[in-house]
């Protein structure tokens, strides 16, 4: 019997189904140290399943037969991809299925930080409604600005779409290289990130995390913004250089923030906890019962189809180096 690893929490039913079929070991914190129980199980481990783990040399290299990773996420920037290339271990995520429930955070972020949501229900909360609000306490119209997309991936389109279909917003984008199958139907112009960054009222990065796009926002990029802008991060905390944001929001640089992702994570005794004019989420993008369970049910096809000795469709690295 093929035995299979998981590294992390994963759905019940999935777990059950696994158990039918394989020889599973659950993975557990309460037992030692997480990364000593990966190297002593993964020897004779066939595949591994889970998610939010560094997976790397250090605590892959006693595998001797292990033939996949099936990564419960979109994102893969907790495994070393050259090492499973050189080992010939092959990495699967769960694209697509979280695309439009990510995008309805972005916009949850958006319009959160655009009407000072967050502050206004502490602010009730707190007994301070007690006379007809002030200047203090108003928001930003979000109908008909300028939403900057950084990154017209999926996710990007998708929150694109809610942006020019839902709030009649004008769409500007900056990708890599343009898109006009996405941008199109959206009237959306290309520009380069510069202009971008001063022409937009919203500026929401959809990145994957790379050389490229790591610190892409940086004081140069934060002071480029307007005065009234608001800045979205659903991408990876890394793209964003963290203490640049926070400058720029303690000195109003920028109007405000929303944030998913983060350069250390969990976030930990922040200065942004402290800022009225940030919103702050767990990186919970994806999270929602209807999406996690997709997520699960794609990661578990891509574990089983290489461990039945097919090819999964959504492997990160289909061709080892």
């Amino acid at each position: 019997m093929k035995k299979v690893v998981v590294f992390s929490q994963i759905d019940e039913e999935i777990l059950s189904r696994l158990q039918q079929d394989y020889h599973v070991v659950v993975l557990n914190p309460k037992l030692g140290d997480i990364n000593e129980q990966i190297r002593q199980q993964v020897v004779d481990a066939d595949g591994m399943i889970g998610a939010g783990r560094l997976l790397n040399e250090s605590n892959l290299a006693p595998a001797q037969k292990l033939k996949i990773i099936s990564s419960v996420t979109v994102g893969y920037d907790n495994y070393d991809v050259a090492y499973l290339n050189q080992r010939k271990i092959w990495l699967s995520n769960t694209p697509h299925v979280l695309t439009e429930t990510t995008a309805d955070l972005a916009f949850t972020l958006l319009l959160s930080a655009a009407r000072k949501v967050p502050f206004l229900d502490h602010w009730t909360k707190q007994g301070e409604w007690k006379r007809t609000v002030g200047p203090q306490q108003f928001g930003l119209d979000v109908f008909g600005k300028t939403l900057g997309i950084i990154g017209l991936g999926n996710i990007g389109a998708a929150i694109a779409r809610r942006g020019f279909y839902g709030f009649n917003m004008n769409i500007v984008y900056h990708n890599r290289r343009e898109k006009p199958e996405l941008a199109e139907p959206l009237k959306a112009q290309y520009l380069g990130l510069d202009e971008l960054l001063q022409q937009s009222d919203f500026v929401v990065t959809a990145v994957d995390l790379n050389n490229e796009s790591k610190a892409l926002m940086g004081k140069a990029q934060f002071e480029l913004m307007q005065k009234h802008a608001i800045f979205i991060n659903i991408a990876r905390g890394s793209v964003v250089d963290e203490q640049a944001l926070i400058e720029a929001l303690q000195s109003s640089e920028i109007f405000g923030a929303g944030l998913d992702v983060y350069e250390k994570e969990p976030l930990q005794d922040s200065e942004l906890f402290k800022l009225p004019n940030v919103v702050t989420l767990p990186h919970v993008g994806s999270a929602t019962a209807e999406t996690r369970k997709k997520m699960a049910n794609l990661a578990y096809k891509n574990l089983v189809e290489a461990l039945e000795d097919k090819t999964p469709r959504y492997l990160v690295n289909p061709n080892f180096a």
